[in-house]
């Protein structure tokens, strides 16, 4: 019977310590599973469901939404197809449900792609690849974007994934999250103002519990490129991310397990911010024949205080 996520491609390095495992599906090129000497990074899914709350999968050309699936092109309206119907817009790009063509691989990478082709709201063509290449404390994720149209496209990135620490319990998790500012939103998840952190709950420089923050919210002015998740005591899941990835969306929700629920914890790092193809912050334009190359990735710590 063939997964609804696809091909499963089973990575596994060995390090010094044991070793660092891998999957990566063929829909959405998402990151299944990431292991680290049998200590889970990130909140794993089997392969007989789709990736939960998008868990681990690319988000492109645009990151988490266009509010109501409408943008202007040379002052023409573009109308995309509408893929969050419960607030009306278009929520994390056109290859959600897209499978990714193999490229390369080898027993510690993989290389995927797929090609975003003219359709309702988007008439370009861009190729985009991703290559996961595991390293002795993570992964290294490698996202490469080419303008294949004879005139500019607009193009952001996004990732989903959910992260952390083994078995510690995410509501123990301290988040800390270095960003001078939040964008507040509407009811239907759209940004309308961003303000300063300084002063406010969302101010997560020194570390706060993640549990203790209604998290379902884009950061920007980075301090640092890098987002940490430490258990009580003192491991720590890291989320690093290219300087392009201007802005991380944090987000925690419930989350389904084979046999219960848990506090999910998604570190999302974005190039542009919710609704950019209107606001046109963080959206670049790319050249055709323009190539665009960036990368992010997930590292773990054992080393405890205890």
């Amino acid at each position: 019977m063939t997964s609804p996520t696809g091909t499963q491609y089973v990575l596994i390095r060995q390090t010094p310590t044991g070793e660092t495992l891998a999957i990566v599906t063929e829909l959405a090129a998402a990151l299944r599973t990431l292991t680290v000497d049998g200590v889970d990074l990130t909140e794993p899914y089997g392969d007989d469901v789709q990736p939960p709350f998008a868990n681990g999968i690319v988000l492109f050309p645009w990151p988490n939404r266009i509010k109501d699936g409408v943008w202007q092109l040379d002052g023409k309206a573009q109308q995309l197809d509408i893929t969050e119907p419960k607030f009306t817009n278009a929520s994390h790009g056109l290859l959600r449900f897209s499978p990714y063509r193999l490229v390369s691989r080898s027993d510690d990478s993989v290389t995927l792609a797929a090609t975003v082709f003219p359709q309702h709201g988007f008439p370009f063509v861009l190729e985009k690849s991703v290559t996961y290449q595991l390293e002795d404390d993570g992964v290294r994720v490698t996202h490469e974007i080419v303008n294949a149209s004879d005139v500019p496209a607009p193009a952001a990135l996004g990732t989903h994934p959910f992260l952390r620490v083994g078995d510690v319990p995410s509501e123990e998790l301290t988040l800390t999250l270095k960003a001078g500012t939040r964008f507040v939103t509407d009811e239907r998840l759209i940004p309308t103002a961003e303000v300063d952190t300084a002063g406010t709950e969302f101010d997560l420089r020194d570390g706060r519990l993640a549990s203790e923050v209604e998290l379902n919210t884009t950061f920007g002015s980075l301090e640092s490129q890098t987002h940490r998740l430490t258990a009580p005591d003192g491991r720590f899941v890291e989320l690093w991310q290219h300087d392009d990835f201007a802005y991380v969306l944090a987000f925690a929700t419930p989350f389904p397990t084979a046999d219960s629920t848990r506090l999910g914890i998604a570190i999302e790092p974005m190039t542009a911010p919710p609704n950019a193809f209107n606001s046109g912050q963080g959206l670049r334009w790319l050249e055709p024949g323009e190539r665009w190359e960036l990368d992010w990735g997930i590292r773990y710590s054992a080393a405890t205080t205890n």
